[in-house]
């Protein structure tokens, strides 16, 4: 897929130098500045994440964006080229905060520590998950095509898995394939969490999140799930 055409340089520039851009005033004015730059771009994210959800990526236009975000289209072209430019970096902001979370999963064991642990985890990935639905339905859906963003995809999926295994070694019961049983625990939780924001799944995050945990746990040490303490539907 041809990568869409850049904002002009010099008068508009890319999208880094216009969030860092600080003119000609003080060390402080720059600062403030480049913070008002940051808020702006976080502002437009926002925004098209609020538009595709409403209006689905392929009907969404940068007006409807820029009137969410109440800017300009002249603040639009400042930091983004297009439409798909700004799914472009919702994609890698999703795919950077799914990594720290991914860095995030607490140590796996078969106890209730353990287990708590877990649905802890598993609570925030739900959270991030939905927060990003839209951009992740479109991503998911093929609405968006091109190697990029299977790249992306696929970088995501390879650092979760690694982290599981990495958390795996040493806990896994014997005859538990460490990389095996990541791979299948990170497809059965991204699933879920795909079928539930896609409507194909009628449940809530709450209960989601419990029975996530208490299969995962079953499934990786073979045992009864310890009894959590004050386990209730979140959603």
């Amino acid at each position: 897929m041809p990568s869409p055409p850049r904002p002009r340089t010099g008068a508009t520039g890319d999208r880094s130098a216009a969030a860092g851009s600080d003119g000609a005033g003080s060390p402080a004015a720059g600062r403030e500045l480049r913070a008002r730059g940051r808020r702006t771009m976080g502002r437009l994210l926002d925004a098209g994440v609020e538009v595709f959800a409403s209006r689905g990526y392929h009907a969404a236009r940068v007006d409807d964006i820029v009137k969410v975000a109440q800017t300009s289209h002249g603040t639009f072209y400042l930091y983004f080229a297009n439409k798909e430019d700004l799914f472009r970096a919702l994609a890698e902001r999703v795919a950077s905060e799914m990594r720290d979370l991914a860095a995030d999963l607490p140590p796996l064991g078969d106890d209730a520590a353990g287990v708590e642990g877990l649905r802890a985890w598993l609570a925030r990935f739900a959270d991030l998950y939905a927060r990003y639905g839209p951009v992740i339905r479109a991503w998911t859906e093929a609405e968006i095509g091109g190697s990029e963003f299977r790249r992306l995809g696929a970088g995501v999926l390879t650092d979760f898995s690694r982290v599981f295994a990495q958390r795996l070694i040493g806990a896994a019961p014997p005859g538990v394939d460490p990389a095996v049983a990541a791979l299948a625990v990170v497809a059965m939780i991204e699933r879920a969490n795909y079928y539930v924001l896609s409507g194909q799944v009628r449940v809530t995050s709450g209960a989601m999140v419990d029975t996530l945990a208490a299969v995962t746990h079953a499934a990786l040490f073979g045992a009864a799930v310890p009894a959590p303490t004050g386990m209730t539907n979140r959603g």
